[in-house]
């Protein structure tokens, strides 16, 4: 493993404390086996992970990165979907605080367009590509695809749902499951809470100072 994983890998339980940002990845040399005195020098931040705020873009990206990877280990195949999506958001819980502003980070990511939502969908699409396999691993690839776009759907509005309604969370994604038996009624689902959706991002941005 090198230097930039390993610290990348001892920040990521720093999240919970100090959030997506450069003092978390500063302060992960103070958990290695043998602890640094002191936390990262900026200039080390930098090098490690990137300028301003593409270091804590690094550091979203590993803790999402990770977080799949628990729910592999922790969900057995061939569990029902609400199982592994109900763990996933599970995930989010111990962090769920700073999430607004991780997602913030990922949509203002593009030099080019101010608020830029495809690192979001691609993390979206990631958890429906775990959650699809672990499901059904020998699903055929047309019906898989089909599913995948129903489960990108419901997880999308459950997730954004969770950082507003945490307490509520689990029973919208139960709302969403037992009305979404199809990709063509999961997509009308999410129509439906388009404006929440929309809303919801909007107001993310906004308190982080994007928009």
């Amino acid at each position: 493993m090198t230097t930039r994983s390993a610290l990348l890998k001892l920040a990521i339980p720093l999240v919970s404390s100090h959030g997506f940002t450069r003092e978390a990845l500063a302060r992960s040399v103070l958990s290695l086996p043998e602890p640094h005195p002191d936390p990262l020098p900026d200039t080390a931040v930098t090098a490690l992970f990137g300028q301003g705020d593409n270091a804590s873009r690094t550091l979203v990206n590993a803790w999402l990165e990770d977080a799949r990877r628990r729910v592999r280990e922790e969900v057995q195949p061939s569990s029902h979907m609400r199982q592994v999506l109900l763990a996933r958001m599970t995930m989010n819980e111990p962090v769920i605080e700073h999430l607004p502003e991780a997602f913030a980070l990922l949509a203002s990511s593009s030099s080019i367009v101010p608020v830029d939502p495809t690192l979001i969908l691609r993390h979206v699409a990631q958890v429906a590509d775990e959650a699809c396999w672990i499901v059904d691993p020998t699903a055929k690839e047309l019906s898989w695809y089909t599913r995948r776009a129903t489960v990108s759907a419901v997880y999308l509005a459950a997730e954004l749902h969770q950082l507003t309604s945490p307490k509520t969370a689990e029973s919208f994604l139960d709302y969403l499951l037992e009305n979404s038996g199809t990709a063509e009624k999961a997509v009308q689902e999410t129509v439906l809470y388009g404006e929440f959706i929309f809303k919801s991002w909007r107001g993310i941005l906004k308190s982080s100072g994007i928009l």
